[in-house]
């Protein structure tokens, strides 16, 4: 088992959330790189955003970006908030 291309796509998209306020969203523009513009839609598709292109994210979204900055900062002590 390993992450796709895909999910870590995804998973740096999540990583972008600062997840200190709810009121911080965040917008995937046109120009930006395909990955990134899939990252979107496919999280938006799971249900973990807001909008197609970013926006907020949802309860469960909080949750999944939660996870994924504490693996990140687990695999990156030295790296800070």
């Amino acid at each position: 088992m390993s992450f796709s291309s895909d999910n870590i796509a995804e998973l740096n998209l999540l990583l972008a959330f600062d997840l200190s306020t709810s009121r911080a969203g965040i917008k995937i523009h046109k120009t930006a790189n395909s990955a990134a513009k899939a990252a979107a839609r496919s999280l938006y598709e799971k249900g973990f955003t807001s909008q197609i292109d970013g926006g907020y994210l949802t309860s469960s979204g909080i949750t999944a970006a939660e996870h994924v900055q504490s693996l990140f900062m687990s695999l990156n002590p030295s790296v800070k908030k």
